[in-house]
């Protein structure tokens, strides 16, 4: 039971699993912020390019 229980404590693979999923939210919010911010600015645009036409 001693020898299951450090070889538990050493086992890092749960750690780098959390490190990852992090990045990868992170990384996530940063697209989904890039790319809202984007969409609202190519509607405004659109909008104006209508108006002109109109």
């Amino acid at each position: 039971m001693g020898r299951f229980l450090k070889s538990f404590a050493k086992n890092e693979s749960g750690a780098t699993a959390i490190e990852y999923a992090l990045i990868a939210a992170g990384i996530a919010v940063v697209i989904i912020t890039a790319v809202n911010l984007v969409g609202t600015n190519l509607i405004a645009k659109f909008n104006e390019i209508a108006a002109a036409l109109a």
